[in-house]
């Protein structure tokens, strides 16, 4: 569960007030590391109290996102022209264990939650973005189950698949001092752009998996969309909360600039994250 549910109140001095979760849609697909900025940079305001509870779903670049792990593997410099060379922009992703696609046929999301203890709540917040994905696949007539299938890329208990057959969705967490973030990806269409891309990446590493766990929505439920999938997604957090759509600061998308050079992979593979 989350921290509350809509009907619960939270107290204000002598006022209760419903739970608001902000709801941000801008995106930035031309500008891969400014992207990842961006989510990085509402996870700051949020551990900074500059920020309330919020939710970005958006549209995200044509990118391999790499993590620090992938950074560190043998191959990762022949991974990232791997990706290159099919035309893939390559980033250093915000939360996960290993290299993902997002592309324009893909829905992004970036939950950022203020808490002053966040490793304590790591789990719940696991459970229950995976079960809120599998329920909003559902709603759209897809078999969708929480779990890994057994060989599928960037693997973790928390994806979600269908039919214990294909990978749908994957998440992560990335945790600071007084808020946590719960990042990831759901593949509405074109998984072949996804196995396609990731076999010489996966390979250029030495990372062993199964291209043919590779999914998309669309397979399973032939002509849902990319808005239908962020819709259901977006239900499921309104039956929890308030989500008041609002658009991104401008001190935040400044920070943002600032951060995306920490997230971009320049041809020496040789930048930071921090």
């Amino acid at each position: 569960m989350l921290a509350s549910t809509r009907t619960s109140l939270r107290s204000h001095g002598a006022v209760a007030l419903p739970r608001v979760i902000s709801l941000y849609t801008e995106s930035f697909a031309a500008l891969p590391a400014f992207d990842t900025g961006v989510s990085r940079a509402l996870l700051h305001a949020a551990a900074r109290g500059d920020a309330r509870e919020s939710l970005r779903l958006h549209v995200p670049p044509d990118v391999v996102a790499f993590s620090v792990l992938d950074r560190a593997r043998p191959g990762f410099r022949e991974a990232v022209g791997a990706a290159r060379g099919q035309g893939w922009d390559a980033v250093l992703r915000l939360a996960g264990g290993r290299a993902a696609v997002f592309h324009a046929e893909t829905v992004a999301f970036a939950w950022c939650i203020p808490d002053p203890e966040p490793r304590g709540s790591i789990a719940k917040r696991f459970d229950w973005i995976a079960a809120a994905v599998a329920r909003a696949l559902e709603s759209l007539g897809v078999d969708a189950r929480v779990g890994a299938v057994p060989g599928e890329y960037c693997p973790g208990d928390h994806s979600v698949n269908a039919r214990g057959a294909v990978k749908l969705m994957g998440v992560g967490q990335r945790l600071v001092k007084n808020a946590a973030h719960v990042g990831g990806v759901i593949v509405v269409k074109h998984a072949a752009r996804v196995r396609d891309v990731l076999v010489p990446v996966y390979g250029a590493m030495g990372v062993e998996w199964k291209p043919e766990t590779t999914g998309a929505v669309e397979d399973e439920v032939p002509g849902v969309t990319r808005s239908d999938v962020a819709a259901a997604l977006e239900r499921e957090f309104a039956r929890e909360a308030e989500l008041a759509p609002e658009a991104l600061r401008p001190s935040w998308l400044a920070e943002a600039e600032q951060l995306a050079s920490e997230h971009q992979i320049e041809a020496s593979t040789q930048t930071r994250s921090s």
